[in-house]
């Protein structure tokens, strides 16, 4: 088993930005991807970014792509968000997830975290 606790969400303006994290541990020798998701009131969960633990190679949404930012350290076990230029759309409950069962995009990911509240303000 593996148990995801994301952090480092909260309210922010228009424009500015956000890290989240997200800490793994029991059987974290078994990642070998993690991933972002966002769902937004009355909307589907949709993916964000994910990154290869290993290798560190990264991919994202389209509407994500430039500003917002993932990356891991390997050694505290921790994946990163880091999220620029915000704005009112990005307002969601973000979720990092890890081992997807397929496509890296779909919602097949074997374990979650509880997610993390971000609020964009205009």
């Amino acid at each position: 088993q593996v148990q995801l606790v994301e952090s480092g969400g909260g309210l922010v303006q228009t424009g500015g930005s956000l890290r989240l994290s997200c800490a793994a541990s029991g059987r974290t020798f078994s990642i070998y991807v993690m991933g972002w998701f966002r769902q937004a009131p009355g909307k589907e969960r949709e993916f964000v970014a994910a990154i290869n633990w290993s290798g560190g190679s990264t991919y994202y949404a389209d509407s994500v792509k430039g500003r917002l930012t993932i990356s891991r350290d390997n050694a505290k076990n921790t994946v990163y968000l880091q999220m620029n230029s915000l704005n009112v759309e990005d307002t969601a409950v973000y979720y990092c997830a890890a081992n997807p069962r397929s496509d890296y995009k779909r919602l097949m990911y074997t374990y979650w975290g509880q997610g993390t509240q971000v609020t964009v303000s205009s």
